[in-house]
């Protein structure tokens, strides 16, 4: 007899898993053509991001389909975010080692299913091959922006506010949770930071908030310190953070309180997918209402300088200097 859970062959993961999620997009052919032909709307800029997630290196092989399906998506949406753009489209590849069966394909598209609908977004494309090596996906995602209109990391001035949204750190503790290392906090916080750090959420409505409020923009995907340097080093500014003002959830907190070296995880870790970005002082006045409007608290944590530097400050006005910059990707 037929083993029906074997895994699926090229077409047949197409045909069946991921040419339904394209039915909405004309365009896409409903994945039977070489490629997509998509109309841009009128006035707009196409905006495009591609992340690549290896098993093993970005998200445990044991990992649920689904939650991998989510993070792969996500974290690309989290891009489209930090330049301000409305998510449309994406395209996926992905390189199949022998061990997948029918059910985590089905369970990985119904994943992706549920992400589309949560983020306005339709599959258009991609590619399926066989590898020897570990599960290994690509997703480039696309979205729209009025032209002119992109934000960019490198607009920040010297005497900007830095602001973050959410809460950092939760992404880097939370795979010490899934690993875990962290034995001291009660469950329901190692749940919480597990799930942060499967399930990143993309701040898309802020970052369409931000356009005309902020000057230069990030996600935090490297890590707080490191993604700061990136605009720093791209704008020619530095920086002075507070460290006492940087936003923590409760489980962070708890984690930090049984052990204050996981202070420069939280700093360098990465994986927490919020925005950083400057603006003028007199966005004070109107982030409470940006907040509410995009669902996501906001926090000053400091002010671009003309040193060339970032500084850490601690709560009695001394320096830190953290063992760990961000994360790196070689």
């Amino acid at each position: 007899m037929p083993n029906e859970n074997a895994r699926p062959n090229e077409f047949e993961i197409i045909n069946k898993y991921f040419a339904p999620l394209s039915g909405s997009e004309p365009g896409a052919f409903k994945l039977t053509d070489d490629a997509a032909i998509i109309d841009p709307p009128t006035g707009q800029s196409l905006v495009v991001t591609t992340d690549a997630l290896v098993a093993g290196v970005h998200f445990f092989t044991a990992d649920p389909a689904e939650d991998i399906a989510a993070k792969l998506l996500r974290v690309s949406l989290s891009d489209l975010a930090s330049m301000g753009a409305e998510p449309a489209h994406y395209t996926l590849s992905i390189a199949v080692p022998e061990d997948l069966n029918s059910d985590w394909f089905e369970t990985f598209s119904e994943g992706l299913a549920e992400n589309q609908r949560e983020f306005g977004v339709t599959l258009i494309g991609g590619d399926t091959v066989s590898t020897s090596g570990p599960l290994t996906l690509s997703l480039t995602a696309m979205g729209y922006i009025e032209k002119g209109m992109g934000l960019r990391r490198s607009k920040a001035k010297v005497g900007d506010s830095i602001w973050v949204s959410g809460t950092i750190g939760d992404g880097a503790l939370g795979l010490l949770a899934v690993e875990n290392k962290l034995a001291d906090l009660s469950s329901d916080d190692c749940e919480y930071l597990r799930q942060r750090y499967r399930l990143p959420i993309p701040r898309t409505k802020l970052g369409q908030n931000l356009i005309g409020n902020a000057h230069a923009v990030i996600d935090i995907s490297d890590g707080l310190v490191a993604d700061l340097g990136h605009i720093c080093e791209t704008s020619g500014v530095g920086a002075d953070v507070q460290i006492a003002d940087i936003p923590l959830s409760k489980a962070a907190n708890g984690a930090l309180a049984e052990n204050s070296a996981l202070l420069d995880l939280i700093l360098g870790g990465g994986d927490d997918y919020e925005l950083l970005f400057t603006t003028e002082h007199s966005f004070a006045a109107a982030a409470e209402k940006i907040a509410a409007e995009s669902g996501v608290t906001l926090t000053k944590i400091g002010e671009i300088t003309n040193t060339g530097a970032i500084r850490l400050f601690d709560q009695n006005g001394q320096e830190h200097t953290p063992r760990q910059k961000g994360f790196t990707h070689f």
